[in-house]
């Protein structure tokens, strides 16, 4: 297996380096940073496959780093350990996109696979109003190593203007304009953004081109199958 290289950032620096050991140990190399700015330093200086960081900390804390990190290595894969849930600031850091949120102690069960799997390049926007499927489909992606940034109307996914995804899931009906009008502003927002519509009306065809029409109940396995192909396929044709 490729060794991989991890980021760990966490201002309790005993904890960090315990986990970067841990990382070590299993063959991949993994550097420290106590806070946001050391992270972010370290970030325009090299290159990682993921990112672990904590949520509070002193200066700049997690949700502010995850947004400057994400704008120096927009294809980082980012993950939250964090002991404090209900935190205002996780529901920032999730809009940057995030492979998962864990608690502390860290579940070593959990998070090793999640940095196993964790894919560059792989940040997936869902456009979905219904949060439970919204939920589902970030979970199951989750499992495949894919990060994922939700919006759950039309307005909301101006939000995403700032990151890059490698695609997007779409409902084509959602709130705050007629159908298909996500799929529009995506398509402007980022030319060449493969699109896969997900809806409950197959009759209403999507306005703009796209790479996959999954009608409700949905194939949660062939929509990943999808997804890993468009991935595949970015990575094939990068240089």
């Amino acid at each position: 297996m490729t060794m991989r290289r991890y980021l760990v950032v966490d201002d309790n620096r005993e904890l960090a380096e315990n986990l970067a050991e841990i990382l070590r140990d299993r063959g991949d190399e993994a550097l420290t940073a106590a806070n946001g700015a050391e992270a972010l330093a370290l970030v325009r200086a090299s290159r990682f496959d993921a990112v672990v960081t904590d949520m509070r900390m002193p200066g700049m804390g997690g949700a502010e780093a995850l947004h400057l990190i994400r704008r120096a290595d927009p294809g980082l894969a980012a993950l939250v350990v964090t002991a404090h849930v209900g935190d205002d600031d996780l529901e920032a850091a999730r809009r940057e996109g995030l492979l998962a949120v864990l608690p502390k102690p860290v579940p070593l069960a959990r998070l090793l696979p999640l940095l196993d799997g964790a894919r560059r390049d792989g940040l997936v926007a869902i456009v979905e109003d219904d949060p439970a499927i919204a939920d589902e489909l970030a979970e199951a992606l989750s499992g495949r190593g894919f990060a994922a940034v939700t919006a759950v109307s039309v307005l909301d996914t101006d939000h995403l203007a700032a990151l890059r995804p490698c695609c997007a899931l779409v409902d084509l009906r959602l709130p705050g304009g007629p159908d298909g009008e996500a799929m529009r502003r995506l398509a402007e927002r980022f030319p060449g953004l493969p699109l896969l519509v997900v809806t409950a009306h197959p009759a209403h065809l999507p306005p703009v081109p796209h790479r996959g029409l999954f009608g409700r109940p949905f194939d949660t396995a062939a929509l990943l199958a999808a997804v890993e192909r468009i991935h595949a396929d970015q990575e094939a044709s990068s240089p």
